[in-house]
């Protein structure tokens, strides 16, 4: 109970208002008091996109770029323009974005990698940062793969999202996944939702809508797969 009542006063706090925002959501989400699907609704909101990272012809990797919202954008940020020039640059933003990383370590960055339908480890990020433009944050790292994965294999997928949904992540409408560079020409992908997904997303979908007093969860409400095809066939 202690680490719930410390994680709720970092969210409460102006003085905590910035640095540990996101770690506290995160962990507020897994801990004693994590929410249920017929309880629980969204306190964050992430819009995403990711470029598929290539290595030696194998897949590498994960870049990730997630762009909150602008209610706890305004709240992260306060007090960090130390220069009062009205601007974040990303030297002010370093120590949010390196307490935001160490705090999703916990939570596996919440992605999710499959290579045949079971999960594999993915690593550290070694480099992130944060930028502010046009009143959005946005936090941007690599998730590495443990190990390589070769691009013939076709059965490489990943996903993004938070179990407790205390944290909404959905992709970007437009251009929300690419191959980066070093992709073969045979590389393709694909955007879906499993359809051992996709009962259960329907009915947290509708646990959710009846709790906010709508028709549906929107955004977070269903988890979106990306798989990966490098095979050519």
């Amino acid at each position: 109970m202690e680490r719930v009542a410390m994680t709720v006063n970092m969210m409460v706090n102006p003085r905590w208002a910035g640095l540990g925002r996101l770690a506290a959501a995160g962990a507020f989400a897994f801990g004693a008091l994590a929410p249920t699907a017929a309880t629980a609704h969204p306190h964050v909101f992430v819009t995403h996109k990711a470029a598929i990272v290539f290595d030696k012809g194998a897949i590498a990797g994960v870049d990730h770029i997630w762009f909150f919202d602008e209610f706890y954008t305004a709240m992260a940020v306060e007090g960090l323009d130390t220069n009062k020039d009205g601007k974040f640059s990303r030297e002010e933003l370093h120590e949010l974005a390196k307490t935001n990383i160490e705090g999703l370590k916990e939570f596996g960055y919440f992605m999710t990698a499959t290579l045949k339908g079971k999960e594999i480890k993915v690593g550290d990020p070694a480099d992130f940062w944060l930028e502010h433009k046009d009143g959005i944050l946005s936090l941007h790292f690599r998730t590495p793969l443990a190990a390589p994965v070769p691009a013939t294999d076709k059965s490489f997928a990943f996903s993004v999202y938070d179990p407790s949904f205390f944290i909404a992540f959905d992709l970007v409408e437009k251009d929300p996944v690419r191959l980066g560079d070093g992709a073969p020409k045979a590389c393709k992908f694909t955007v879906g939702v499993p359809e051992a997904e996709a009962a259960q997303n329907k009915q947290l979908g509708g646990a959710f809508g009846s709790q906010l007093g709508g028709g549906g969860l929107g955004m977070g409400g269903t988890v979106k797969t990306v798989g990966v095809d490098c095979s050519g066939s």
